[in-house]
């Protein structure tokens, strides 16, 4: 008991620290296990990461609105070519279903922005996969704007050739840029 009592009044004072000259013996030669340099063996842990239930309702709301991505372009494309090729001659689904697919694509969108910069939000410090989902974020930002200048251009389109082409390479370059981003996500293809 006196023994440990010394040790404890030892430890206390400090004797053997970093700030002590020769006071005493040097208590870092009993120490095991505590301050000891840890292997070159030994593998860092990962950080573990705990997400919301919110998270998981909107990964799903993301993922099945992402299903209708493809269809809705393939369909938009279609009408947007009848129109493009035959402008007031065009068949009556083209011209009545252009405008309402294009209504389609911008909800679609508005889901995805909200889903997905909310979910890369809330993951914004876990590491694995966080420069894929970065990637994937700003492709469809960045397709986010085509589709807003594609739409503040389809007014102008009716009036000449020249804006019906503007109109249509915005578009097919924004449907590119959110397929490429969209092909990035699916499992084959994702590095996470």
């Amino acid at each position: 008991m006196v023994a440990g009592a010394t040790v404890a009044f030892v430890l206390a004072l400090g004797v053997g620290g970093p700030d002590s000259v020769n006071t005493g013996p040097r208590m870092d030669a009993l120490r095991v296990g505590v301050g000891m340099a840890a292997p070159d063996t030994t593998k860092v842990r990962r950080k573990a990461f705990r997400l919301s239930e919110a998270y998981a309702f909107r990964v799903r709301v993301h993922k099945v609105a992402s299903y209708a991505t493809l269809p809705l372009f393939v369909a938009e494309y279609a009408a947007g070519d009848q129109l493009f090729k035959k402008s007031d001659a065009a068949p009556a689904w083209a011209r009545s279903s252009h405008g309402v697919l294009a209504g389609g694509v911008a909800g679609l969108f508005a889901i995805n922005t909200l889903t997905g910069s909310l979910n890369w939000w809330e993951t914004r410090s876990q590491e694995d996969g966080r420069t894929w989902r970065t990637v994937h974020s700003a492709l469809m930002l960045l397709a986010d704007a085509g589709f807003a200048a594609t739409g503040a251009l389809a007014e102008e389109a009716e009036e000449s050739q020249a804006n019906r082409k503007l109109h249509r390479s915005v578009a097919v370059t924004s449907m590119s840029v959110a397929a490429v981003s969209y092909l990035m996500m699916l499992k084959p293809l994702r590095r996470d």
